[in-house]
């Protein structure tokens, strides 16, 4: 073996040994601790793409109820828009 690649190696094995040692690898060391950082991370990105839902199309419907010109779509979004209000009401 060439000093080269004994170089190449012993260079290898502390990067190695460095990336184990980081602190975010070391989180991942047990599956339970694994299987609950997933699970809350899988609670966040479903609560965070039903919120951004619910302000997209929130946000839609009443663009779409300013819009009187057009008589079908401003008719269809007014009474989205009102029976949304009518059941926030409740």
């Amino acid at each position: 073996m060439s000093d080269e690649l004994r170089e190449e190696v012993r260079a290898l094995k502390e990067e190695v040994s460095k990336l184990r040692a980081h602190r975010f690898l070391r989180t991942y060391d047990s599956f339970p601790r694994l299987m609950a950082f997933s699970f809350a991370r899988g609670l966040m990105v479903g609560l965070g793409g039903v919120i951004g839902a619910t302000v997209l199309l929130s946000l839609l419907v009443w663009s779409l109820s300013q819009v009187e010109f057009i008589p079908i779509i401003g008719d269809w979004a007014r009474q989205i828009a009102e029976i949304v209000q009518e059941n926030g009401a409740n």
